[in-house]
């Protein structure tokens, strides 16, 4: 595991979720592990730092959020930047989700509840062109 979070921090990555819990549980366990992270709490919010930080590697996102959901961002993320890799992390298990999403180019999700270690599995072994280096 101790190569994977090596793996990781080599990475800069952009978790957007609107749940204060789930967000101060993500940032407290990145920054223990020394990740290279931002947040945004909806879609809108993450497409502006998508666009302020063009560095960013990945994208790991919720679906239902306030002011624009998961899915309307990634259909825009992936228009302007098909390569970008989106991680959906939802406690939604409906197919219908994962499906419009895969329509999108999303090949991975995560169910709540989050998990780190599977978080960290999948995320260091997705092809994922490192911006940052």
């Amino acid at each position: 595991m101790q190569e994977k979070i090596v793996e990781l921090r080599k990475l800069k990555l952009l978790f957007v979720e609107d749940e204060d819990d789930l967000i101060n549980i993500i940032t407290d366990t990145l920054t223990k592990l020394q990740a290279n992270f931002l947040t945004a709490q909806n879609g809108q919010d993450a497409l502006k730092i998508v666009e302020e930080n063009p560095d960013i590697d990945a994208v790991i996102t919720d679906i239902n959020m306030p002011i624009m959901n998961g899915l309307e961002m990634i259909k825009i993320l992936k228009e302007k930047n098909p390569s970008i890799p989106v991680v959906i992390m939802s406690a939604h298990t409906e197919i219908e989700y994962i499906d419009k999403a895969k329509e999108f180019g999303v090949e991975n999700y995560l169910l709540k509840p989050f998990d780190f270690i599977k978080f960290i599995e999948l995320i260091t072994t997705m092809e994922i062109k490192k911006h940052g280096i």
